[in-house]
C-alpha cells in the first residue's frame, strides 16, 4: 500500500561560523529537486512535502546530511507528519479547504 502523506520539515544547521542559512538550505532543497514523485513548497520557516511517505523518510535522511557534507557541525531536524488515509490529502486541497471557509463560514471538510 502507498501512503500519501503531507511532511513538514526544519533543518537547522549549527557550528556553521556564521548566522546565514540559506547556502544550507539551499543544500537541502537541491536534494528535492533531483526527486522524481513527490511535490514540494519551500517556505519561510520549513519546506512542506508531498509524496509516498516512505520515500519523503528517505529525503529527510537525504536533507539532514547536507548541512554536515556543507562544513556545519550540528544539525537539528524537526519534521511533522500528516497521514491521512480516509482520503486523499494534497498540500494545495488543505489549504482550499481553509480558503473555502473564509468566503463561506461554518462549510464542512
Amino acid at each position: 500500500m502507498i501512503i500519501i502523506a503531507i511532511v513538514e520539515v526544519t533543518v537547522i544547521p549549527l557550528g556553521t561560523g556564521g548566522t546565514s542559512l540559506s547556502s544550507f538550505v539551499a543544500g537541502c532543497v537541491r536534494v528535492l529537486q533531483q526527486a522524481n514523485d513527490i511535490k514540494y513548497q519551500l517556505t519561510p520557516m520549513g519546506t512542506i512535502i508531498e509524496g509516498e511517505l516512505t520515500e519523503i523518510i528517505k529525503l529527510v535522511s537525504q536533507m539532514h546530511e547536507q548541512p554536515f557534507m556543507a562544513g556545519a557541525s550540528r544539525v537539528n531536524t524537526i519534521i511533522r507528519i500528516d497521514d491521512r488515509r480516509d482520503k486523499k490529502g494534497t498540500m494545495k486541497g488543505k489549504v482550499s479547504s481553509v480558503e473555502a471557509k473564509l468566503i463561506t463560514p461554518g462549510g464542512t471538510d
